[in-house]
């Protein structure tokens, strides 16, 4: 069994050699490489993956047994839904959509998205709602790595689209704030309950699964709009 430290170390570990801002597909965008369709084409998927963020969140929170943990879930559902005044995550992923001229009823739908990114989404689903509550907890920390790729994205993009402005991209801003909070919350409270090797081993491997689900995200776009451009049948073209 690993110290608390070096648990730590081995789950940031795991983003170091996983984390998609690794991915060929997000260097493209944002260095400017991409054309405004390519970029229409990662906007649209990325909603169905932010659309059913707070669906695994709300999955997880039936099923914690403290009111500390529901009350840590409780606000990530507001961050992501919105309280009804103040827009949520999901809200604001939809004006970067608007702002990129994409019809909203075709990205609320869904029906445009690519069959990896529906399979991948929904086995993030699947996993928290199924795996014990230890790995589902591990497995959101992804965010532990999350602000260094959103500086980049924001600046990359602003920088290097005439198409984009900072209300366009107004999604990451506060995820600056929230993701800080979010890994604060969630690394301690694996550090804690990650009692035996088995546990640790078991925490390793739910971020692994989470890292890989976001690089086979980015591996479908690449195939569908990059090289060799092969949408698939029934999905967004630019």
């Amino acid at each position: 069994m690993m110290t608390p430290d070096a648990f730590e170390e081995a789950l940031r570990a795991v983003g170091a050699e996983r984390y998609h801002v690794h991915h060929p597909f997000h260097h493209l965008l944002h260095s400017g490489a991409l054309s405004k369709g390519q970029v229409q084409a990662w906007a649209l998927n990325r909603y169905c993956y932010q659309a059913h963020i707070p669906m695994k969140d709300a999955s997880l929170l039936a099923r914690l047994d403290t009111p500390a943990l529901r009350r840590e879930w409780r606000r990530r559902l507001v961050d992501h839904d919105g309280d009804g005044e103040h827009p949520g995550g999901v809200e604001r992923w939809l004006a970067l959509t608007d702002g990129l001229g994409l019809d909203r009823e075709a990205v609320t739908s869904m029906r445009l998205i690519l069959p990896a990114t529906r399979f991948a989404v929904e086995a993030y689903v699947r996993f928290v709602r199924e795996r014990p509550v230890l790995e589902a907890i591990a497995s959101s920390l992804t965010e532990m790595f999350s602000t260094d790729i959103i500086r980049s994205r924001v600046s990359g993009m602003l920088a290097n689209y005439d198409f984009v402005s900072e209300e366009t991209l107004a999604y990451f801003k506060p995820r600056l704030t929230q993701a800080p909070a979010d890994v604060a919350f969630a690394l301690e409270h694996v550090k804690r309950h990650a009692t035996t090797a088995a546990l640790q081993d078991a925490c390793l491997a739910a971020l692994r699964f989470k890292c890989d689900l976001l690089w086979a995200q980015l591996d479908a776009l690449h195939f569908a709009y990059v090289a060799p451009a092969l949408p698939p049948p029934g999905a967004f073209r630019p």
